[in-house]
């Protein structure tokens, strides 16, 4: 074969391939309207259309490396580094399908799947994910290339490991408050829209936002406070939405000593279970718990049906206890001190000398 018959044979060979290429591409399309349109699901549609691309690619790689092979005028020198550039394509184009693919499924997922899940983890991750994953795929490639063309990518990786601890020490707190914040989404010992109280740090509202680094919490008094989840990690967290929002609220109510026990508890006892606000089917106690410095101290305590009102409700709750106890006579009493007071013996006065 003549060298005019290599070149005219390997240019029939690129435009078969690129004729080849072409007719992938409209068989997929086809494929994707006839058949993977039909489905229910986008799933099938995401793996089409990213292979559609690196697919069309890979069969004009392949038709350049059959016509390059049917060309003898290239030195036998020069094989070694063609097949290292064609390995170096294929798996550029490998990672493209993948890195593709990818996006494609986690677009898929958040398009389909995430709003039928019943956690808001997926949600909140599901762009991280993808990131790490694809940077994960660059990685792979750039070591693998690197070893195709004997370069020892061991030191490079030790580098790149000390340099990431590096890092790591630099940004230890916002690495600690992203941890936090993953167990936090996943242990769930929250939700957005639960009320919550921070013991130790003194705030509580409503959970607004659950983030990487920080939970937004919105006070009752409209403000918003940005808590890092490092510190939420370490405090005890009380939730008053879980698992129901049914709240006890309770009083301290002094009376007087000397007065009936059992009458006052009664007259408490039934002051509150008349009130519209108060769980009837719930229990209602008035509990004599204390002796106080003036006072008989009961603890009054009942049942709501939402956490929301805590503070109204105890306000109705002590109006509903006065006007009972006062109405009835049994004396609220205030603090009281008694003084005794002893003269020494040596200031007492003296007996009259006419009694002598």
């Amino acid at each position: 074969m003549t060298w005019l018959q290599e070149v005219g044979t390997a240019v029939l060979i690129i435009l078969a391939s690129w004729l080849l290429s072409r007719l992938s591409n409209w068989l997929l399309t086809w494929v994707t309207h006839k058949v993977v349109g039909r489905t229910q699901t986008h799933l099938d549609d995401a793996i089409v259309t990213a292979g559609k691309f690196p697919l069309r690619v890979a069969i004009l790689v392949a038709g350049l490396e059959m016509a390059l092979g049917q060309i003898n005028a290239i030195p036998a020198r020069w094989d070694v580094q063609i097949g290292r550039l064609f390995f170096v394509a294929y798996a550029v184009i490998i990672f493209l399908f993948l890195h593709r693919l990818v996006g494609g499924i986690i677009y898929w997922y958040g398009r389909e799947i995430v709003h039928k899940t019943d956690t808001t983890l997926d949600d909140q991750f599901l762009n991280l994910f993808r990131y790490i994953i694809q940077i994960a795929l660059s990685a792979m490639a750039v070591i693998i290339i690197l070893g195709r063309y004997g370069i020892e990518v061991s030191a490079l990786v030790t580098t790149l490991g000390i340099g990431s601890l590096a890092v790591a020490l630099a940004a230890q707190e916002t690495l600690g408050n992203m941890l936090t914040g993953f167990t936090i989404m996943v242990d769930r010992p929250f939700k957005i829209g639960d009320r919550i109280e921070i013991l130790d740090i003194d705030t509580w509202g409503d959970v607004v936002e659950i983030g990487l680094r920080s939970t937004r919490i919105l006070t009752r008094d409209q403000r918003m406070v940005s808590v890092p989840n490092s510190v939420i990690g370490k405090r005890l967290v009380v939730n008053y939405s879980d698992p129901n929002t049914m709240f006890r609220v309770q009083t301290t109510v002094g009376i007087a000593y000397g007065s009936d026990i059992e009458r006052a508890r009664q007259v408490m006892i039934e002051a509150i279970k008349v009130q519209d606000w108060v769980m009837g089917d719930q229990r209602i106690e008035a509990l004599f718990l204390e002796f106080g410095d003036s006072s008989l101290n009961f603890t009054v305590r009942c049942w709501i049906e939402n956490y929301v009102e805590t503070r109204r409700i105890v306000d109705k709750m002590n109006t509903a206890l006065y006007q009972a106890l006062n109405d009835a006579g049994i004396e609220i009493p205030f603090p009281q001190r008694t003084l005794h007071l002893a003269l020494p013996a040596a200031a007492v006065l003296p007996a009259n000398k006419g009694d002598m």
